[in-house]
């Protein structure tokens, strides 16, 4: 059986954030998707496209080498709806930043992604946020401007 739409974008999305992407990662969303980081107990808002855009051009500079491994994907075809368990990696100025995700992705028919919630790791976005921006801060040329980055996740 030839994979879905959605399938098939859920796979895209996941090479554009090993390439760094961010136009693509993008394009695979509809005009309407918003992104939201779980657990709510962080506080962090929901993000439209131009919200999320300017999160990951904010923090990616921080960012080298990173990369996504997809553990499981679970596919719900009916619902157009995919759940994706990740484990992500990348060199920063304050050593290995490894996170790991459990992302759900809802679809629309056109297999665009229209809805995204990403679940992530409590204890990385307490402990190496914090590292990340005191290392950040000390650079005389800090590949981002820690003032402009609300969180580790990307």
């Amino acid at each position: 059986m030839p994979p879905t739409p959605q399938r098939i974008t859920a796979d895209k999305l996941v090479d554009a954030f090993n390439s760094m992407s961010i136009s693509s990662i993008i394009s695979l969303r509809t005009p309407e998707c918003m992104r939201q980081i779980l657990p709510y107990s962080l506080n962090l808002k929901a993000q439209s496209n131009e919200a999320y855009r300017q999160h990951l051009q904010s923090i990616k500079p921080a960012f080298q080498n990173f990369s996504l491994t997809l553990y499981e994907l679970v596919e719900d075809t009916a619902a157009r709806k995919i759940v994706m368990h990740l484990k992500a990696r990348a060199d920063t100025a304050a050593g290995e930043y490894a996170n790991e995700y459990i992302w759900t992705l809802h679809f629309d028919e056109e297999g665009r992604i229209d809805d995204q919630k990403e679940y992530v790791d409590v204890g990385v976005n307490r402990d190496f946020y914090p590292k990340l921006l005191k290392a950040l801060s000390g650079l005389k040329s800090a590949p981002a401007d820690p003032a402009k980055i609300e969180s580790v996740i990307i």
